[in-house]
């Protein structure tokens, strides 16, 4: 049986309101005969106001009544599921990394050195890694931001702005996205060698006809051409 809440409360309650035995209210509310006893002269739980168990949801009436017309009842508390419902894992969108404020002056180093070692890496993925915004990442590119001048690339996770495995995470995705990219826009190479049009193709000239000689061709003067 599972423990109520409130077991001295509950007593109170059940001893001025019902006709349960102690050895019942002992037994429901999981506290020893001898308190339970004390309970009812008075000696125990002075001051504490009864608590129905009925309203509170612990038990039914039925239970009660049930209880009160056998004295070898004990009574069967509702029992809560507390098992948390398992429900569908939905991928939340993250947003841009939180960076502490003592830590915020570094991400312009950070920034520097990813534009410069991984170009394969895509601004969104910058902003969610090191917690900053686009903006800042293009005036830092194009060399306009306002503390270009002292800015020192540097590795994020030697400052302590990301981790290794999500910079890692970062650079393979980034690579992979580049790779089909660079796939798709890449001309097609030769597969071999194209067919020829037709119009473009040799036209083969008529063999000349053969001619059969005989010993009186071979011997007959030529006519001179007049």
């Amino acid at each position: 049986m599972s423990k109520i809440l409130m077991p001295k409360a509950t007593a109170v309650w059940l001893i001025d309101n019902t006709v349960m035995t102690f050895e019942q209210v002992s037994a429901f509310c999981d506290l020893h005969i001898l308190e339970v006893k004390g309970i009812a002269d008075g000696d125990v739980a002075a001051g504490i106001r009864g608590a129905d168990p009925i309203s509170n949801g612990q038990v039914t009436r039925d239970e009660i009544e049930k209880a009160e017309k056998d004295a070898t009842y004990n009574m069967v508390a509702i029992s809560f599921d507390h098992t948390p419902i398992q429900t569908k894992k939905t991928k939340k969108r993250r947003g841009p990394r939180y960076t502490p404020l003592s830590r915020r002056q570094d991400r312009p180093d950070a920034i520097a050195w990813l534009v410069r070692n991984h170009p394969e890496v895509s601004d969104p993925q910058i902003s969610k890694l090191i917690g900053t915004t686009k903006p800042t990442i293009n005036s830092i590119r194009d060399r306009t931001h306002w503390k270009t001048s002292t800015i020192n690339p540097t590795d994020p996770v030697s400052l302590g702005l990301c981790s290794q495995i999500d910079l890692d995470e970062a650079v393979k995705i980034g690579a992979e996205k580049k790779a089909k990219l660079d796939a798709k826009n890449a001309p097609k190479g030769d597969e071999g060698e194209a067919l020829k049009p037709v119009a473009d193709a040799p036209v083969n000239e008529p063999e000349a006809p053969k001619v059969e000689h005989t010993l009186e061709s071979l011997f007959k003067p030529s006519t001179p051409e007049s």
